[in-house]
């Protein structure tokens, strides 16, 4: 912690640098989202703009987290636990993806494992 005037204005210093650099990215982010020369995939909002938002807000919680939250004066055991997260997220964002190239079908007109099937309903008189 800072206990001099001197090195408190260094520390404010840090952190208005560290706000100021939090806005430009905020901003890079909806303007990647939105500004058409700024599209990296196809034209409109696509996964390859998605991916990169996602990296620029990995880079900005980095910012916040070694910053504002101190977690650069940490032991190694906290970036032990931090790394182990971090994998455990793209895990879990690996996985919703790949939940999308087989999604449930309802209505499906497959026999076999009896799935139920809204076309095939029946109705009792």
């Amino acid at each position: 912690m800072a206990d001099t005037p001197a090195e408190i204005q260094k520390a404010k210093k840090l952190y208005l640098l560290i706000g100021m650099a939090l806005f430009v990215f905020t901003v890079v982010t909806v303007a990647v989202a939105t500004v058409p020369w700024l599209d990296f995939g196809g034209h409109g909002f696509d996964s390859k703009d998605a991916i990169i938002g996602l990296l620029i807000a990995t880079f900005k919680a980095t910012l916040v987290a070694s910053i504002f939250m101190h977690l650069n004066h940490e032991k190694k055991t906290i970036y032990v636990v931090l790394l182990i997260s971090a994998v455990m997220g793209v895990v879990l964002m690996f996985l919703t993806g790949w939940a999308f190239t087989d999604p449930i079908e309802y209505g499906n007109t497959v026999e076999g494992d009896k799935f139920y099937n809204p076309e095939q309903t029946t109705t009792s008189d």
